[in-house]
């Protein structure tokens, strides 16, 4: 769907399509957001879409105005809509949507998120986690250890199939990135974390990892452990690797 037309008869109700929850202050923000969010990700206002104005959407949702704006506030910061007077607001192009965005990547994986884009994240990890894992072999500290450690015993404890096993997962990617002392790379560190359990929980969804990834884990750590560069580096490339192929296998080999 491009976007929803002025007349009523052309679509319908927009709030049979995304209503929010209802709720206060930043509660209630952050659920229209997160239902234009979904939307938008998935297709249903496509870039270039002009949404309904204000009043209309506001009363559409059974919101307020107030709390409406400020969705659309969290919206544009992200890179997603553009509001302008007399032009309204506006899906913009793909391009402009900042797809690392943490909240972002929770909406693409709202719904049946696109192949490329998943593909896309992987190529982006298999650029900047053996690189990164390299510079932790040579850089982390004991207390870098230690989270990496605890970590991963929380992910063999719980496994990667509950909550809190994929938290320890997100812990052990950030305290890599974390270890190189790089402060360009630790800022991607909540991208590549909701990177990894977003694709995580997606692989589950219909059917059990395929494999157990704590081992593959387990020789990143032992090489970081081991001041060992080029082991972490290639210990890293082949996690990511297998994470993909495991993905792949999740969804049929697209």
């Amino acid at each position: 769907m491009a976007g929803i037309a002025d007349t009523p008869e052309d679509n319908p109700p927009l709030g049979d399509r995304v209503r929010a929850p209802r709720g206060t202050g930043r509660r209630l923000r952050g659920a229209i957001a997160h239902k234009l969010g979904v939307a938008i990700l998935s297709g249903e206002f496509a870039p270039g879409a002009t949404l309904s104005g204000e009043v209309a959407f506001s009363e559409a949702l059974d919101v307020s105005r107030s709390a409406y704006r400020e969705a659309m506030q969290v919206l544009s910061a992200k890179g997603l809509v553009e509001s302008r007077p007399k032009a309204g607001t506006r899906v913009l192009p793909r391009n402009r949507w900042n797809l690392l965005d943490p909240d972002v990547l929770a909406w693409a994986f709202a719904g049946e998120p696109d192949v490329q884009f998943i593909r896309s994240l992987f190529e982006l990890r298999a650029i900047v986690e053996p690189a990164a894992a390299a510079l932790a072999a040579e850089r982390r500290d004991s207390a870098d250890l230690k989270i990496m450690r605890d970590a991963l015993a929380a992910m063999s404890h719980h496994t990667l199939a509950s909550e809190i096993g994929r938290a320890a997962d997100r812990d052990f990617h950030n305290a890599i990135l974390r270890a190189t002392r790089n402060d360009a790379l630790s800022v991607l560190s909540a991208s590549i974390g909701a990177a990894v359990n977003w694709t995580t929980q997606f692989k589950q969804r219909q059917r059990a990892l395929p494999r157990n990834p704590i081992p593959d884990h387990r020789r990143v750590l032992d090489a970081i452990a081991a001041k060992d560069a080029i082991a972490a580096n290639r210990a890293m490339a082949v996690l990511v690797e297998l994470a993909l192929e495991d993905t792949r296998a999740a969804m049929g080999g697209g």
